[in-house]
C-alpha cells in the first residue's frame, strides 16, 4: 500500500446479497476489494463481484458526461443544464399535449441498488400522473409480490427462511449458490447452506439442472421445467389429506382452510407426477419430510415465478409454510423487520390488495402493483390512438436485452417515440436510443442505503456507509440528477434540487402524525441523508442517521421474530388462505395436467460473475465459465446429432438465435440451458468488454405474448424449443 492509500467501507451494490466491502482507495482510485470483517453481517465475505469492484468503478466505458441528440441525429457531450433543459421543454409539452398517459416510465433491477433509485422514482411517477410503469419486477419476481398481496393484503410483506435455525430447507426453482439470494438477503448464502449441512440439517433442491446449489443437497429433485406449482400443490393435498397439516398459532389467524382442501383435491401425487416428471412417492415424501422436521421452510424464486403459473407456484410456497406451522416462527420463514419500515401497528383489518384497478391500453392487461408488463411496453410504443406512449423515461434499465423480442422493442424505440430520457452509467442496446443520457456517478461517489434489501434480510440489522470517494469534477451526484429530472418533468425546472427532498420530507413528516418541528432536528449533509434520517426516526427502533455513522460496520437488531398479526393489511385482517383470484386461476393449472409435454424445453442460467448485463462490461468477470453456450444433455446432443463447441440453431414460437453448444448432464434432458443478458452486438452502445464477447439475447426466443395472468410476469422458462446443428 502506497503512502496515500487508505481504506474505507462500502457496501456492495452489486447483488441482493449488500456484502459489507473494505475498499482500498489511492488518491480517488479504488486498486482493490476485500471483504469487511468486521461487517455484523456479511462477516468479511465477498464474492467475484464484490472483489471486481475497482474495475467496475473505473470502467473507461461508463459516461462522464450527459449525452444529448443533435440535430443530425447523433448523441453528443452536453452540459448537464443543456440536458435538463431539453427534458423540461419536451416531456411537459408532450404531456400536455396528449395527456399524462403519453408518458411511459421504465425502473430496472439496479434502482433497487442505489439510494437515489429507491427514493425518487415514486416521486416521479407522481409527478408524471402516468399509470404506463413497467418494471424489472414483471421480468422476475412479480409473482411473489401478487402472492402476497393476496395472502397477507401487503405486496411487500415477504417472508424469508430462517437460514441459520432452520432443521430443513427446501429450495425450489433457486439457485443461490450462484446468484446469492433474491428476495432473501443473505451474504454468504454459501456458506449460510454449509453450516445448514454441518449441523444436521436437511437441504433440498428441485431443479431441472443438477446447480452447484443443488449438488450441495441431500436430495436433488430434477424437475420438469414449468411444473412447480403442480408439484407444490400435491405436497399441500398430501398434508390436507394425510392430516398433517398443523398450522399451530397460525390457526387462529387464518381464513379459508377449509375451501383449502377442496380447492387442491385434485392435485394428487399420481396426478401430477407424468406432468412434472417425478414419480409421486418422492411427492408424497417431499410433503411427509416437511411436515417431520422440527422446523422448515420453503424457499423459491425465479425459476418458479417466471413460468405460466407463476403467481400460484409462489402462493403455494407459503400454503405449504404455512400448513406445516413453520410460517411465522423461528426456523420457519418470518418477515424482517428494516430500521426504515413502518412503526409496527395494532391488529386490525387493513385495505387488502387488489388486482387490475386499470388495464394496459392495447392488449388489456391488468395493472399488478401499479405495474404493467413489461412484455407490453413495445405494443404500447407502436399502436396508433389515444393514450400512446410518445415519451419514454428509463430509469437504470436496459428492456432491449432483458424483456422478450427486444428486436420489436428496439424498432418501436428508434421509430416511434417523440422523446426519450435514460438515466443510465452506460450506452447500451437501451440507452442509445435516447434523446438525453444523464450518467450517475461510479459507486464509490456514491453513499449507499438499502432501503429495499433490509427488508428481505435473514437477520434484523442496519448499516449505512457515505460516499468513499469525492464527487468527480463535472459529476452529478444520482440524487441530484433525479431530482432536477422531477422537477423538469413537472414544471417546476429551475427550482433548487432540495425542493424535491424539502417537499418529501414534509410529506412524511404529514402523513406520520408526527410534529413539524421534526423536520429541523434532521442531520445530514444531503437530502438523501436527512430523508434516511427522518425514516429511521420515524421507524420501528428509533434510530438517527447519527448513530449509523458512529457505527460504519452497521447495528444488530437481533434475529428475525414472529409478526403476525401486526404484518397483516388484509380486509378481514387474517391470511386470506384462498383469494378469489387465486381460487379463479386454479383451474387453468388442472388443465395443465392433460397436456402433453413438449420434447425439449428452454430454461434460464445464472453465473455468480453476471447480474445484469452491464456487468458483462467488467474483463474481470467476463470468460471462464461465464460464456454464453446452449448447455444440452448428452442424449439430446446425440439425438439430435449436435457436437460439442459446435454452433446450434434454437428456435420457438418468438425467433431463432444461434449459439455454441456445450454438451453436459448438468441438465436433464429434455432441457437445454442459455444464460439472460446477453446479445450485445447492436450497433451504437459503448460497451467494449461486452461488446467482444456479444452472446446471443435469448430473450428474442420470446414474442412476449405468454404471460401469468396474475402478475403479468413474462413466461421466461419452460419455452419450447428446437435445437438443429447451424448450417
Amino acid at each position: 500500500m502506497s503512502h496515500d492509500s487508505r481504506t474505507a467501507p462500502r457496501i456492495c451494490p452489486l447483488c441482493e446479497a449488500t456484502c459489507g466491502l473494505t475498499l482500498t482507495i489511492e488518491g480517488t482510485t479504488v486498486t482493490g476489494a476485500r471483504g469487511d470483517r468486521d461487517d455484523i453481517f456479511s462477516r468479511g465475505f465477498i464474492c467475484p463481484k464484490g472483489a471486481s469492484f475497482g474495475g467496475l468503478d473505473g470502467d473507461p466505458d461508463r459516461l462522464r458526461v450527459p449525452l444529448v441528440r443533435g440535430e443530425d441525429g447523433e448523441l453528443r457531450e452536453a452540459t448537464w443544464d443543456e440536458a435538463f433543459d431539453r427534458i423540461a421543454d419536451r416531456i411537459p409539452a408532450l404531456a400536455e399535449a396528449h395527456g399524462p398517459q403519453a408518458v411511459g416510465v421504465v425502473l430496472g433491477n439496479p434502482n433497487v441498488h442505489t439510494m437515489a433509485g429507491s427514493l425518487y422514482p415514486p416521486l416521479l411517477l407522481a409527478a408524471l400522473r402516468t399509470r404506463n410503469v413497467f418494471t424489472a419486477s414483471t421480468l422476475d419476481q412479480m409473482p411473489k409480490h401478487v402472492s402476497s398481496g393476496l395472502l397477507f393484503g401487503d405486496a411487500h410483506a415477504i417472508p424469508v427462511p430462517d437460514l441459520d435455525r432452520t432443521d430443513h430447507l427446501l429450495l425450489i426453482g433457486a439457485n443461490p449458490l450462484e446468484s446469492n439470494g433474491s428476495l432473501c438477503t443473505a451474504p454468504d448464502f454459501p456458506g449460510r447452506l454449509r453450516a445448514l449441512r454441518r449441523r444436521g440439517s436437511t437441504l433440498t433442491v428441485i431443479d431441472p439442472r443438477r446447480t452447484r446449489t443443488a449438488r450441495l443437497a441431500d436430495r436433488h429433485v430434477a424437475i420438469r421445467p414449468g411444473a412447480d406449482a403442480l408439484l407444490l400443490a400435491a405436497m399441500a393435498h398430501v398434508l390436507l389429506q394425510e392430516k398433517l397439516a398443523d398450522p399451530g398459532p397460525l390457526a387462529e389467524h387464518l381464513e379459508g382452510a377449509d375451501e383449502l382442501a377442496a380447492a387442491l383435491a385434485g392435485f394428487t401425487p399420481d396426478a401430477v407426477a407424468a406432468a412434472c416428471d417425478v414419480d409421486a412417492a418422492t411427492i408424497t415424501a417431499l410433503a411427509r419430510e416437511l411436515a417431520a422436521a422440527p422446523t422448515a421452510a420453503v424457499y423459491a424464486r425465479i425459476g418458479s415465478c417466471t413460468v405460466e403459473h407463476g403467481t400460484l407456484a409462489s402462493w403455494l410456497v407459503d400454503v405449504l409454510n404455512i400448513l406445516t406451522g413453520n410460517l411465522d416462527r423461528p426456523g420457519g420463514a418470518l418477515f424482517p423487520l428494516s430500521a426504515t419500515a413502518r412503526a409496527p401497528r395494532a391488529a386490525a383489518p387493513g385495505k387488502g390488495f387488489a388486482l387490475g384497478r386499470w388495464a394496459s391500453r392495447v392488449s388489456g392487461h391488468p395493472e399488478a402493483k401499479g405495474e404493467l408488463p413489461t412484455a407490453a411496453l413495445a405494443e404500447e410504443i407502436e399502436t396508433p390512438g389515444e393514450g400512446r406512449i410518445r415519451a419514454l423515461v428509463v430509469l437504470a434499465a436496459n428492456p432491449v436485452l432483458s424483456a422478450p423480442d427486444g428486436d420489436r422493442l428496439d424498432a418501436a424505440l428508434a421509430g416511434r417515440l417523440d422523446f426519450m430520457v435514460s438515466v443510465d452509467p452506460y450506452l447500451n442496446e437501451t440507452s442509445r436510443h435516447a434523446d438525453v443520457v444523464l450518467p450517475p456517478p461510479p459507486p464509490s461517489q456514491s453513499a449507499h442505503f438499502d432501503f429495499a434489501f433490509n427488508s428481505f434480510a435473514v437477520h434484523n440489522q442496519v448499516r449505512y456507509t457515505p460516499a468513499p470517494v469525492p464527487l468527480e469534477d463535472g459529476r452529478m451526484d444520482e440524487s441530484e440528477i433525479h431530482a432536477r429530472l422531477i422537477l423538469a418533468v413537472s414544471g417546476m425546472h429551475g427550482a433548487p434540487p432540495s425542493a424535491v427532498d424539502d417537499l418529501a420530507i414534509t410529506t412524511a413528516i404529514t402523513r406520520a402524525g408526527a410534529p413539524k418541528e421534526l423536520a429541523d432536528e434532521l442531520t445530514g449533509e444531503s437530502g438523501p441523508e436527512r430523508r434516511l434520517d427522518l425514516m429511521l426516526r420515524l421507524g420501528p427502533y428509533g434510530l438517527t442517521l447519527e448513530e449509523l455513522l458512529a457505527h460504519p460496520h452497521g447495528i444488530d437488531l437481533g434475529p428475525l421474530k414472529p409478526r403476525v398479526p401486526e404484518i397483516l393489511r388484509t380486509r378481514s385482517g387474517r391470511i386470506e388462505l384462498l383469494p378469489a383470484p387465486i381460487a379463479a386461476d386454479l383451474p387453468r393449472l388442472r388443465r395443465a395436467l392433460g397436456e402433453s409435454p413438449a420434447p425439449l424445453v428452454l430454461v434460464g442460467r445464472r453465473h455468480l460473475r453476471s447480474n445484469n448485463s452491464w456487468m458483462h462490461n467488467v474483463g474481470s468477470l467476463s470468460g471462464g465459465s461465464n460464456v454464453c453456450t446452449l448447455q444440452i444433455h448428452p442424449d439430446d446432443a446425440a439425438r439430435l446429432g449436435l457436437v460439442d463447441g459446435a454452433t446450434v440453431r434454437i428456435e420457438s414460437a418468438g425467433g431463432g438465435v444461434e449459439a455454441p453448444a456445450e454438451i453436459t448432464d448438468t441438465v436433464r434432458s429434455g432441457v437445454v440451458s442459455l444464460p439472460h443478458g446477453w446479445g450485445h452486438s447492436r450497433p451504437g452502445t459503448r460497451m467494449s468488454v461486452a461488446a467482444a464477447h456479444p452472446g446471443v439475447n435469448v430473450n428474442q426466443l420470446l414474442d412476449g405474448t405468454l404471460l401469468d395472468p396474475l402478475s403479468g410476469t413474462a413466461v421466461l422458462n419452460a419455452i419450447p424449443v428446437t435445437v438443429t446443428p447451424s448450417p
